[in-house]
């Protein structure tokens, strides 16, 4: 009953996050149901379940998309989804898995915090879009590049959730096939995901009243906590 109490309240909090930022689910489950399931299971999981959420908020927001960025994320991810793979497929000792993941949530922190700034431009499009698909295939989280680009370029946070949004619809789905090939896939991710599904509907519906409460000061100070919380609480987790 502990675990999947565990997993209910991981998957109802990470969906509010999504829905009110347009990133926190990856980086809110990710971490935490690596301590409920295998590396793959987690991810795809995670995938799965972000793809979902895509596909149910993209077209209520999809006046505030930014197309031509969209195109340039995706147009650069397939430089980043092949290495995603290589790494996933080649990693085998767990704490360095997490140790990664922490590290890399931190130093995104850090710069956020530092109130890290960049000129956005095309070539930068592109170079964030392959991040982001290498780390979507190999860790299913595509979030951490994309804000702190958007935060440091001032992006306003309706933009920012829409765009997020229609790339991730893009990339969550090339990266759950790519997974299924190269990792295969399993009862208990699908099982897991159904059982999912309605907690994930009212993490929908009150993620979207949150973000209508949420001005662009407290959704800058509520990225932080949640960035700072998560990486230092899988660091911790890698460490000991």
């Amino acid at each position: 009953m502990g675990t999947i109490f565990l997993f209910i309240t991981i998957i109802l909090v990470a969906s509010i996050l999504q829905t009110s930022t347009g990133f926190g689910f990856s980086i809110m489950a990710t971490p935490f149901l690596l301590m409920l399931f295998l590396p793959q299971e987690a991810i795809q999981i995670n995938i799965i379940l972000s793809l979902i959420i895509s596909i149910a908020l993209v077209y209520k927001i999809r006046k505030d998309i930014d197309v031509r960025i969209v195109k340039r994320f995706i147009i650069g991810s397939f430089a980043g989804i092949p290495v995603g793979v290589f790494i996933i497929t080649t990693i085998e000792d767990m704490n360095v898995f997490k140790l990664g993941i922490s590290v890399l949530i931190l130093l995104l922190t850090v710069l956020l915090m530092l109130n890290f700034k960049v000129k956005p431009t095309p070539i930068r499009d592109f170079i964030v879009g392959g991040i982001s698909g290498g780390l979507t295939t190999s860790v299913g989280m595509p979030g951490p590049p994309l804000l702190l680009y958007f935060t440091g370029t001032n992006t306003e946070k309706e933009k920012l959730r829409a765009t997020t949004l229609a790339f991730y619809l893009f990339i969550y789905f090339v990266s759950l096939i790519t997974q299924i090939i190269f990792m295969g896939t399993n009862k208990v991710i699908w099982e897991s995901s159904l059982y999912a599904v309605p907690f994930v509907i009212l993490g929908l519906f009150l993620g979207q009243l949150l973000f209508k409460w949420i001005n662009q000061k407290v959704f800058r100070l509520f990225t932080y906590i949640l960035l700072l919380f998560t990486g230092v609480f899988l660091l911790l987790e890698s460490l000991f």
